[in-house]
């Protein structure tokens, strides 16, 4: 079996969901009192919590069956996170210059989708694998390129390529919606019957996979 499906989470499964970011920090304190800090990680985790909520036995069933299909733990999945799921701000529209991609060489013909988060010198950058089909927008030197003719997305790794390379020193960027990779962090799914025809299923937890 495949380590990731690329299937997504029905939204409405996903209503009254509660996630964040998260980091690993290790901190050393010093006898003067002075601390040292390092992070293992290049990037954040997201980690989210399926609400425990009541829900129609329909959606009880369609959540169960996506996780046995995914075998628990086992293997990952889309999420589509409404608070951080675009290029832009989450009331924009994705725009073809929201996020640098790099710049051209004259030769590169392959750019990687990124979104970049804060500014100078200590912005992070995200790299972004799991853009949604049909959303990606591109543009050299601030021109929008036209899809499938001057380039093709890949939805699968989030890698734009080129039919022909950007010219040196030209601006490549991108906008476009995503999902987040996720599986569940738990092989265990409880449900209480609340009625003849609602359940309510206990908080479950997913958790960002590298992919």
């Amino acid at each position: 079996m495949l380590p990731f499906s690329e299937i997504r989470l029905p939204a409405r499964l996903a209503f009254g969901s509660t996630g964040g970011i998260e980091r690993r920090t290790e901190v050393a304190v010093l006898a003067s009192g002075y601390e040292t800090r390092a992070t293992p990680w290049a990037h954040g985790r997201r980690r989210y919590s399926l609400a425990a909520a009541l829900h129609s036995l329909d959606d009880v069933a369609e959540l169960l069956a996506f996780f046995e299909a995914r075998r628990g733990r086992l293997q990952g999945f889309r999420l589509t996170d409404f608070a951080d799921g675009r290029s832009c701000a989450p009331s924009a529209v994705p725009g073809p210059r929201d996020q640098w991609l790099g710049t051209g060489d004259g030769t590169t013909t392959v750019f990687a989708l990124a979104k970049t988060y804060g500014t100078g010198a200590g912005a992070y950058v995200r790299p972004i694998t799991k853009p949604v089909d049909g959303t990606v927008r591109v543009a050299v030197a601030g021109i929008e390129l036209a899809a499938g003719q001057d380039f093709t997305a890949d939805p699968v790794t989030g890698r734009v390529s080129f039919s022909r390379p950007p010219s040196a020193g030209l601006a490549v960027t991108a906008g476009f919606q995503f999902d987040t990779p996720v599986r569940f962090d738990t092989d265990r799914i409880e449900v209480t019957l609340e009625s003849f025809d609602t359940a309510r299923i206990a908080a479950t937890p997913l958790v960002e996979v590298r992919v």
